[in-house]
């Protein structure tokens, strides 16, 4: 059965907020109401539904009762029993998932950090493939990715590459991205034909609010400098680079993507907040996986999660045994939801396991 308490609760305070917000709010208090408004639509929308079903099942019910009814009427209203009934158990299951406690960070973007792991050049070019992989996926979802801080490979590719991605549910989708993802495969240079194995390391931190996480400007150590590699006279003549040290914890972050030292400290800023609160996460989430029986991988960056098979045009992904043979839509962003969908699912069907034991 479902907490009917609680299911009124939320309609007043989803009724509660749309009332605040219209009545007028600003700043921060505006930010506030309108996350914990916009985390609350689907569920209410959902008991809304849940509610009138049950209605229409009483409703069918009654009639069936009738016994006055022709035979054709009380057919339709044995279908109509039938069907609302599926569509409650349908509602009722979809309720149990959206009242699973939320991760807060689930509704906000993300910054994606990709970095070269054992392979050389194979596995700067592989980190390469991946950045479009994420990037093809976030245009197809209406997302803006924005590059913070990139490494070229000697060959191509990356050896580092972060950036940040903007939009609604990033990181509700993109959070089990996060660990060591490895590809088999013949490199061009490769004159014998053999398949060789290498890596990249894919970190998604969920990007990081003021009213997340306060930074103290005193612990901060600001240097800035002259911006490092390719990039023509401009890097000699500016400095445009700027690096920050959180001396607290000792986080170091060092932005040079963009020409002008300002955007290059709102950007070093917005990284180390994204760390810092990753830190604090990841700590908590500890704690709780101590207590969990089952979950979908540790979380450790270290965890191989997923290996891309081209020889053999397949993508595998460890944590839930899933394997497709279509690596070529899946490296283009075009089939990664095959992989995410089932891996929300399993998330959601542990959590459900876990409240219900």
């Amino acid at each position: 059965m479902l907490p009917e308490e609680k299911l009124d609760l939320i309609l007043r305070r989803h009724e509660e907020l749309s009332h605040r917000l219209m009545d007028g709010a600003s700043g921060q208090e505006f930010a506030k109401l309108s996350r914990e408004l916009a985390d609350l639509d689907g569920a209410a929308g959902a008991i809304r539904n849940w509610q009138q079903a049950r209605r229409n099942l009483a409703d069918a019910r009654a009639m069936l009762a009738d016994s006055s009814l022709d035979k054709d009427m009380k057919a339709l209203a044995e279908l109509e029993v039938e069907e609302t009934e599926e569509k409650i158990e349908s509602l009722e299951q979809k309720l149990r998932i959206l009242l699973l406690p939320k991760d807060a960070a689930d509704e906000g973007g993300a910054i994606l950090e990709i970095r070269a792991g054992t392979g050389g050049d194979e596995a700067a070019l592989f980190a390469g493939d991946l950045f479009r992989m994420y990037s093809n996926y976030a245009a197809d979802h209406g997302w803006k990715v924005e590059l913070m801080s990139a490494s070229e490979g000697t060959a191509g590719g990356f050896k580092e590459i972060i950036a940040s991605v903007e939009g609604r549910g990033v990181f509700a989708r993109l959070k089990f991205e996060s660990g060591v993802h490895r590809v088999q495969r013949v490199p061009d240079t490769e004159t014998q034909g053999r398949i060789h194995t290498s890596a990249a390391t894919v970190a998604v931190l969920p990007e990081a609010q003021d009213v997340d996480i306060e930074i103290n400007e005193a612990d901060l150590k600001i240097d800035t400098m002259r911006a490092q590699g390719a990039g023509g006279q401009h890097v000699n003549k500016t400095d445009s680079a700027v690096r920050i040290t959180h001396i607290p914890t000792n986080t170091i972050v060092f932005v040079q993507d963009e020409r002008s030292q300002h955007k290059n400290k709102a950007r070093a800023l917005a990284l180390l907040r994204a760390r810092l609160y990753d830190e604090q996460r990841q700590k908590l989430d500890a704690e709780r996986a101590q207590d969990r029986k089952s979950q979908v991988g540790s979380g450790d960056r270290s965890e191989r999660i997923r290996t891309y098979n081209f020889p053999q045009g397949r993508v595998s992904d460890h944590r839930i045994n899933l394997t497709l043979y279509k690596l070529d839509k899946v490296i283009t962003g075009e089939a990664l939801d095959e992989i995410i969908d089932p891996l929300i699912t399993e998330h959601q069907a542990a959590l459900l396991a876990e409240a219900e034991g």
